[in-house]
C-alpha cells in the first residue's frame, strides 16, 4: 500500500525539534513508503495560545469575490518562510501536497444570497492556492456533514436545529415548522421504545424499522432536508474550486460508510464531485468520532430514555438503524476488552469494501486512518496491533492507499507497522530516525526525534 502522512501538530504547534530535522524525517518517511503529504491547519499557535494564519492573505482576492478580507493579524515571517521551505522539499520529492482545510476569516454574503457560503470559500481557497504554489489542492474535513450523535456531544446532536442551520434551511426554502415537527416526532418516538416492540421489529429490516421508530412524513421531510443540504454544500465546493485561477484538486473527508446516511455524506453522490475521497477509518472507544465510542453513546442514550430495555435491546436498535453489528460485542462491558480479530476481518473489511464500491475508483479513495485518538479526539488510544488490523483489512478489501493522521505525533508502534507495510521496515536499533511521540532513554528529554550514533553505542 502507498501511505500519505497528514502533517498536523508540527506545523500548528511549531515543534522546533521537528522543524529543525524535517529533511531527515522526510528521508525516513520516504524510505518507509510515504508518497504524499497533507498539511494543515495553516496556522501558528502563539505564546498566548491564540492562533494566527501561516501566510499573508491577499485582500484583492476577497474583494474580487465580493467579500471582505480577513482582519489584520500578527505575522511570523520566519515561520512562514520555513513552512514554504518544508513544502518545497516535499514537492521536490514528487509528493503530492494537499492543504487540509482552508483558513477562516473574512466576511461573507447574506445567507439569502449565498446559503452555502460559496463566495467566502472561493476567496479562501484562491488565497491558499496562491500562497502555496507547492500544493495541488485542498482537503475539506466533513464536507456537508450533519450531526450523527443521538444526544448532545462534541458540539451538537441530531435532534435539533441550531440557529445557523435554521437560517440556512430558511434561505433554501424549507418549511421550518415542518422540520421542527419531524425532529419533535423522532424525539418522542425514540423515548417510547419497549422490549416487545424492539424484539418484534428490530431484526425485520427497513420496513420493520419504519414501524419500530414510527417514522412519519414529517420525520422523513427533516431527514431528506439534511441529505439535500449536505449534497448542496458539497456541490458548492466543486463549483468554487472549478473557478480558481489554476487547476485545484478537491478532497473530502466523510465519516465511514455506516454513519454516512445520517451525516448526509452519500458516497455515490460525492464521487463525481471530489478528486479524492478520504473515508475516515476511526474506530477508537470514547472521546468523539470513533466507532466504538459512538455506538456506546447511542446504546447508553437509548437505555437512559427507555429504562425497560436491556443493553442487548439497545444494540439491536443500533443495528437496525446503521446495519452495525460489532463482532464479539453483546454488552457495553465487551467493548472494554479491545478489538477482536473478527472486528478487522469482518467489519473494517466491510466498511472498506462498501466505500470502494460506492466511490467506484480505488485510485481516488484514500482511507484516512488514525489510531492514537488522543488529539484532538480525546479517545482511548489504539495499539499497533489495532493499526495493523485496520491497514491489513483495508488492503484485503481492495484499498490501495491510506493517509495516516498521527495524533498528536508519530509513535514507534505506528511507524513499525506503516514502514513494514509500505516500504523498508524501520529498524529502531540502527536507524537515526526516532518517532517523536515515543520516549527514549538515549536522548535528553521526552519525545525527541533523533538519537546520535554515539548515544546509541
Amino acid at each position: 500500500m502507498d501511505s500519505w502522512i497528514f502533517l498536523h501538530i508540527p506545523i500548528e504547534y511549531w515543534q522546533q525539534r521537528w522543524i529543525d530535522n524535517y529533511k531527515a524525517i522526510f528521508d525516513a518517511w520516504e524510505d518507509g513508503g510515504v508518497r504524499g503529504l497533507a498539511v494543515g491547519r495553516l496556522r501558528f499557535r502563539q505564546e498566548d495560545g491564540a492562533f494566527v494564519r501561516a501566510f499573508q492573505p491577499e485582500p484583492k482576492v476577497y474583494e474580487a469575490c465580493g467579500v471582505t478580507p480577513p482582519a489584520p493579524e500578527p505575522r511570523h515571517p520566519d515561520r512562514e518562510a520555513k513552512l514554504q521551505e518544508i513544502l518545497d522539499d516535499a514537492a521536490g520529492r514528487g509528493w503530492p501536497v494537499m492543504i487540509f482545510d482552508t483558513p477562516g476569516g473574512g466576511g461573507g454574503l447574506p445567507l439569502d444570497q449565498d446559503p452555502y457560503g460559496e463566495a467566502r470559500f472561493r476567496a479562501a481557497a484562491q488565497d491558499v492556492m496562491r500562497a502555496f504554489p507547492q500544493a495541488q489542492g485542498v482537503i475539506m474535513d466533513g464536507p456537508g456533514e450533519q450531526h450523527y450523535e443521538l444526544a448532545w456531544h462534541h458540539g451538537g446532536e441530531i435532534l435539533q436545529m441550531r440557529a445557523d442551520e435554521r437560517d440556512r434551511f430558511a434561505a433554501l426554502g424549507y418549511d421550518l415548522d415542518r422540520l421542527q415537527r419531524g425532529i419533535d416526532h423522532l424525539r418522542t418516538s425514540f423515548r417510547q421504545l419497549t422490549p416487545a416492540r424492539v424484539r418484534y421489529h428490530a431484526e425485520g429490516g427497513l420496513l420493520a424499522g419504519l414501524n419500530l421508530f414510527d417514522i412519519n412524513e414529517d420525520a422523513l421531510y427533516w431527514l431528506r432536508a439534511r441529505q439535500q443540504t449536505a449534497l448542496g454544500s458539497m456541490q458548492m465546493l466543486r463549483r468554487a474550486v472549478d473557478t480558481l485561477d489554476r487547476k485545484t484538486t478537491l478532497g473530502g473527508i466523510p465519516r465511514i460508510t455506516s454513519w454516512s446516511s445520517l451525516t448526509g455524506q452519500n458516497y455515490q453522490r460525492m464521487a463525481p464531485l471530489f478528486d479524492y475521497i478520504f473515508p475516515k477509518h476511526y474506530y477508537w472507544h470514547r472521546g468523539f468520532d470513533g466507532m466504538y465510542g459512538t455506538v456506546q453513546r447511542w446504546v447508553q442514550k437509548f437505555g437512559q430514555w427507555n429504562p425497560t430495555l436491556l443493553e442487548a435491546d439497545c444494540f439491536r436498535l443500533v443495528e437496525n438503524l446503521f446495519g452495525l453489528r460489532l463482532p464479539g460485542v453483546e454488552s457495553l462491558l465487551d467493548m472494554e476488552r479491545g478489538f477482536p480479530a473478527a472486528f478487522f476481518d469482518e467489519l473494517v473489511q466491510s466498511e472498506t469494501a462498501r466505500a470502494l464500491a460506492a466511490i467506484g475508483d480505488a485510485d481516488k479513495t484514500i482511507f484516512w486512518v488514525s489510531a492514537s485518538a488522543r488529539e484532538p479526539h480525546a479517545g482511548d488510544a489504539m495499539t499497533g496491533r489495532d493499526l495493523q488490523g485496520i491497514l491489513s483489512a483495508t488492503q484485503a478489501a481492495g484499498g490501495k492507499r491510506f493517509l495516516f493522521h498521527p495524533e498528536p505525533a508519530m509513535n514507534a508502534p505506528a511507524w513499525h507497522v506503516i514502514s513494514r507495510m509500505c516500504g523498508n521496515p524501520w529498524n529502531e536499533a540502527t536507524s537515526s530516525y526516532w518517532p517523536e511521540d515515543t520516549w527514549s532513554e538515549s536522548v535528553e528529554g521526552y519525545g525527541a526525534h533523533f538519537r546520535t550514533a554515539q548515544k546509541r553505542g
